[in-house]
């Protein structure tokens, strides 16, 4: 998604989609239009604008495990310098697949999904220490995702 400026101003219908979707991302504009009181061409329509803005994405999210990623980590990054050209570059990379900016004991944090210790390593070594205004790392190995949700709905 693109970060704005100013945030959209959403109507309660608009809303009232995104939370459908965020239930279910793969309920039918029918049922959605039964929901919020549209029909399902003007739930298309929303959808498609919404989506064309940046509002959102509809997405399939996996669980890493069953894809065969058995390693993640949340890697805190110190920098010297921009930290935007180092989170630029930290989001080139294939296996980070979260990238934040950030105020307090780090200034970057990246998520990384890989298939196993010696990709982390390697990763950490080969690419992520050796880009230029990397301080320091430190690395949070996951053990067991416990929760994560994209329900938390629209204000």
């Amino acid at each position: 998604m693109t970060p704005r400026s100013r945030p959209i101003a959403l109507d309660e219908v608009s809303k009232a989609i995104i939370e459908q979707l965020q239930e279910d991302g793969r309920r039918s504009y029918a049922e959605i239009g039964k929901a919020v009181g549209l029909s399902e061409a003007a739930v298309r329509q929303r959808v498609q604008k919404l989506t064309d803005a940046g509002v959102m994405q509809v997405v399939a999210v996996t669980d890493p495990m069953q894809l065969g990623f058995y390693r993640q980590a949340m890697v805190g990054i110190r920098v010297t310098g921009d930290s935007r050209v180092i989170a630029q570059k930290l989001s080139d990379i294939t296996a980070v697949d979260y990238v934040v900016l950030t105020a307090g004991s780090f200034d970057i944090l990246a998520e990384i999904v890989c298939e196993n210790d010696d990709e982390l390593i390697e990763l950490l070594n080969e690419r992520i220490r050796r880009i230029d205004g990397v301080e320091a790392t430190e690395t949070f190995v996951y053990l067991k995702l416990q929760k994560q949700l994209y329900n938390w709905g629209t204000r």
